[in-house]
């Protein structure tokens, strides 16, 4: 008799943007005659820019001569897209990532979920709460997180870290011990951000007490005040204890193309039981080379043009238009009368729900009510009950009418 791994049975419900795609099905059926605005799920808009688009065409047609043909690429990536990534991302901004420090994938989501694997799942796991989910369910999947205490709304091995408006959504360090640390800087759900001197103490207290931080910036090009770090490593110490994510799908549209990238420094060491010193880089690699087949060739080079001039030019005014469309949501609702956080250096307005409503039945009242789809606060985490986001990806139209509605 064949088992199952009996971690998954300590998932709660189904995925929370599973969940609003049921609902959202059962209202339409019932209501096939109205129109709904969708800014719950944070899927871009937006074409991909044509620069990129030539460069696929060009890539396509490689493949159809015997010359240029490529077969399996290097799982960790093509040489031309790691260099430009360490050139541009990271190098121009004066810090030192090196080519093979970078691990090309077909996605954020997917890293920070198989990061696990080089990892022991006896680690004591830090998150902030909200928290985007996936870092919490792939750790109960692991069996990291022991046994959900409905009671509370959370997991007993899992330390959370609250993030709300009483705090200025600033996380303090963790009073009890841990070993890993996620950090999604500009925050998903809640749009909010750290300064320079407040990341610092993060990279401080890991240093000092020898943990890693998982520090998530796919939101880096959204960030427009220029006190805001891009990267974990413009830290001084910080290649010594975090592994960095990154994503080009909302950078540049790529939600359904697929390519993001780890980056694993040399300098990052971790520890067998025994404590002998291991080096995170050379795991990585070996899982990577392992266990994935590498983002395809035409791909890549779709990503190698978002670095060109005119690539980097269209993927602005793209972003541009999202951070337009924050704004607009953001005036709309605080006219409306809600308090509203985030929208500034992130595409996502976290706001409060009026009193005396959960944050899903606040769903259930603009769904029916105003027909627009949103995400509740509390499906990112205990913390994050009364509260509720809205992305700013979807079309200017879509936007403006969402908001006349919310005004109505």
């Amino acid at each position: 008799m064949f088992k199952i791994n009996e971690n998954y049975l300590e998932l709660q419900d189904s995925y929370l943007f599973s969940t609003i795609a049921k609902k959202l099905d059962e209202y339409k059926e019932k209501n096939p005659e109205k129109e709904i605005i969708k800014m719950g799920i944070g899927d871009v808009t937006r074409p991909i820019v044509p620069a990129i688009i030539d460069a696929m065409h060009k890539a396509v047609d490689e493949m159809k001569n015997e010359s240029t043909f490529r077969g399996y690429g290097p799982e960790q990536g093509y040489e031309f897209l790691r260099e430009k990534i360490s050139k541009y991302d990271y190098k121009n901004r004066n810090i030192d990532i090196s080519p093979d420090e970078i691990f090309v994938s077909d996605g954020s989501k997917c890293d920070v979920a198989n990061i696990l694997d080089i990892l022991g799942n006896e680690n004591k796991v830090a998150i902030t709460d909200p928290v985007y989910p996936v870092y919490l369910d792939t750790n109960v999947m692991i069996g990291a997180a022991g046994k959900y205490n409905a009671k509370k709304g959370m997991y007993e091995n899992i330390v959370y870290l609250p993030i709300k408006a009483e705090n200025n959504f600033i996380p303090e360090l963790p009073k009890e011990k841990v070993d890993i640390i996620y950090l999604c800087l500009p925050n998903n759900p809640t749009g909010t951000v750290l300064n320079k001197a407040e990341l610092k103490k993060w990279v401080d207290y890991a240093k000092e007490n020898k943990l890693l931080i998982l520090f998530d910036s796919a939101y880096e090009r959204y960030i427009t005040e220029k006190e805001i770090p891009h990267s974990i490593y413009e830290i001084e110490g910080a290649k010594e204890v975090a592994i960095e994510f990154r994503s080009f799908s909302k950078t540049a549209g790529f939600t359904g193309i697929r390519c993001a990238y780890t980056v694993v420094p040399k300098e990052l060491k971790a520890w067998t039981k025994e404590n002998a010193e291991v080096e995170l880089n050379k795991l990585w690699n070996r899982r990577m080379s392992t266990k994935f087949n590498g983002v395809s060739y035409i791909t890549q080079r779709a990503a190698e043009s978002v670095y060109s001039e005119e690539g980097r030019k269209q993927i602005e005014e793209n972003i541009a238009y999202y951070m337009e469309n924050a704004r607009i949501i953001r005036d709309g609702l605080n006219k409306a009368g809600y308090v509203t956080y985030g929208g500034i250096n992130a595409p996502y307005i976290w706001l409060k729900v009026p009193e005396g409503l959960t944050s899903w039945e606040f769903f259930d009242k603009l769904l029916n009510e105003k027909q627009i789809v949103g995400t509740p606060g509390v499906g990112f985490g205990p913390s994050g009950e009364g509260y509720f986001r809205l992305t700013a990806f979807g079309t200017r139209e879509n936007t403006i009418k969402a908001m006349d509605r919310m005004n109505e």
